[in-house]
């Protein structure tokens, strides 16, 4: 992408405004990191330009007004509070100005009530924090509420749950603009997981204290090196010495999703990686990855992705996709 004309990307601010929920996005996009290319440019904006009080005691000085959204390739709404306030007529025009004219909108945590307030969540599946999900229900029955993902992403309009989720559907559309590659740089330099898939569970009960020695994280470590080999779920449970049973349940209590979901994602990953910066047969990047042939890579891209593993080459191979300027 031509580093004159970099993807817009404006975040709707609202008193008192959650400075956590605000930096998700900041970070991810708003931040240049040495040796990646910078392909976005961040911008904060509200109703009235001027100090905004924040939930941690302070104001910010906000210049810009909604005019801004008028020139956003990406419209990110960092929470809304309180959400028994309904947005003015000006913030819904806005937003629905910027849907209309292709904007993509992303909401964090409670910012998916401004989205639902601007029917721009009617007859579509949504989430948001768990503790605010029948508030948001009750309110917006036309709204398909799911209280239990970490984000949905209908391409034109994603939400998130609470907080941290921010981070992670920030992460998942930098992954699907400018390739995994570049996603993982960023989530390095952050410190943070390169990604999570939306359907996992907002919250996973706590390890019981007699589990606290159960820690997944060498075994995942160690499963994340032997991708290119048939491992299974009774491989990873004989690893650590415990049945396939308590395996499972150990996923699903310390990352909300079962072995062979985490194992399939982290295998899409890898040849995600490998068809961005290698120019392997597809059968080669298939067996690499663990996915044994070529065939079966094409029907895991087509279901998880949308798109096949040389569409994906094409896009991200080299060099990244411009996205549409507004």
């Amino acid at each position: 992408m031509p580093a004159s004309a970099p993807h817009r990307v404006v975040t709707l601010v609202h008193a008192p405004q959650s400075t956590f929920e605000l930096a998700c996005a900041a970070e991810v996009f708003g931040i240049e990191r040495r040796g990646l290319a910078t392909r976005y440019g961040f911008g904060v904006c509200a109703e009235r330009p001027g100090p905004v009080p924040t939930r941690a005691g302070y104001d910010m000085v906000v210049t810009d007004g909604l005019d801004a959204l008028d020139r956003a390739d990406t419209v990110i709404i960092p929470g809304w509070q309180p959400t028994e306030e309904t947005p003015s007529p000006a913030v819904l025009r806005a937003l629905r100005r910027a849907h209309g004219r292709g904007a993509r909108m992303l909401s964090i945590c409670s910012g998916a009530f401004a989205l639902a307030h601007a029917g721009l969540l009617d007859g579509r599946r949504a989430t948001t924090h768990w503790a605010l999900a029948d508030q948001l229900a009750e309110r917006f029955p036309a709204v398909r509420v799911d209280p239990d993902v970490l984000y949905v992403d209908h391409g034109d309009v994603a939400t998130s749950a609470g907080s941290g989720a921010g981070v992670d559907l920030c992460l998942h559309v930098v992954r699907a603009d400018q390739g995994a590659a570049y996603a993982a740089h960023v989530a390095r330099n952050m410190v943070m997981p390169p990604h999570r898939e939306g359907g996992q569970l907002q919250y996973a009960a706590p390890a019981h204290p007699t589990q606290v020695d159960g820690s997944l994280a060498p075994l995942l470590a160690w499963a994340s090196e032997h991708l290119d080999e048939p491992i299974g779920i009774e491989d990873l449970a004989a690893h650590v010495g415990i049945s396939g049973r308590t395996l499972a349940r150990r996923f699903t209590d310390q990352l909300g999703v079962s072995p062979g979901q985490w194992l399939l994602s982290q295998r899409i990953g890898a040849a995600r990686e490998l068809l961005e910066s290698t120019d392997l047969p597809l059968d080669a990047v298939a067996r690499r990855a663990g996915l044994s042939s070529a065939t079966n890579l094409r029907r895991r891209f087509l279901r998880a992705l949308g798109t096949t593993p040389g569409g994906y080459r094409r896009a991200f191979h080299a060099a990244p996709r411009e996205l549409p300027q507004s």
